[in-house]
């Protein structure tokens, strides 16, 4: 199970007259950061500074910022620093900055950069990709209402109609024991079903 952003997306605040622009997208290699950074540096070619940040991996241990001409410290690393406390990977993050004539000191420098890359992703949202398992279950008729209503909890991602029901459920790769022992126990052992492989879904985050 990791955590990563929900989708590309930007969001914008103005601090003393600096307008601060958090670019956000997915990155799964550093080819693809890398990218990802030249494009925005293309883009906003005329800012002041495009600062970046990004993990990769799903052990995240590919971690690297830049503070592009912001004194040291001030910029990237701040960056960095909310997305680990976010627990994101996977995740670039460019920061633009148009200066607006006032300048802010290292402290403020240090809190603007990591509140620009902070409210982009309350902006943009962080989605949850975990491993789970396809599981198909055959019913009978007689036998749908008591699993959609013991079964409420499990993601069902198809039904099919048949001589029989077959519905196919999600499960939680840390769950499947458990949701097995439930069907074979809410029908007495007269189940017949089949755990699919494991992929790689997006569920829904809640911290």
């Amino acid at each position: 199970m990791y955590l990563t952003i929900k989708e590309q997306g930007e969001n914008e605040i103005i601090i003393n007259k600096s307008r601060f622009i958090c670019t956000i997208g997915i990155a799964t290699n550093k080819e693809d950061a890398d990218e990802f950074i030249k494009s925005i540096r293309k883009k906003n070619h005329n800012a002041t500074h495009n600062c970046y940040a990004y993990i990769i991996g799903k052990d995240r241990l590919l971690q690297k910022s830049n503070d592009d001409g912001e004194p040291s410290g001030t910029a990237g690393i701040p960056m960095l620093e909310v997305l680990k406390k976010n627990k994101l990977t996977d995740t670039v993050c460019v920061v633009t900055r148009y200066f607006g004539g006032i300048k802010l000191g290292a402290g403020g420098l240090i809190r603007a950069y990591g509140s620009s890359v902070s409210e982009a992703i309350k902006k943009i949202g962080i989605i949850q990709k975990k491993y789970m398992h396809k599981v198909n279950v055959i019913l009978e008729y007689a036998q749908i209402g008591l699993f959609d209503y013991k079964l409420n909890n499990y993601r069902v991602i198809d039904k099919e109609y048949k001589e029989s029901v077959l519905y196919t459920y999600l499960v939680d790769v840390d769950n499947i024991k458990i949701f097995i022992n439930k069907i074979i126990e809410l029908t007495n052992d007269n189940i017949k079903y089949h755990i699919g492989d494991k992929v790689l879904c997006e569920v829904e985050y809640t911290e």
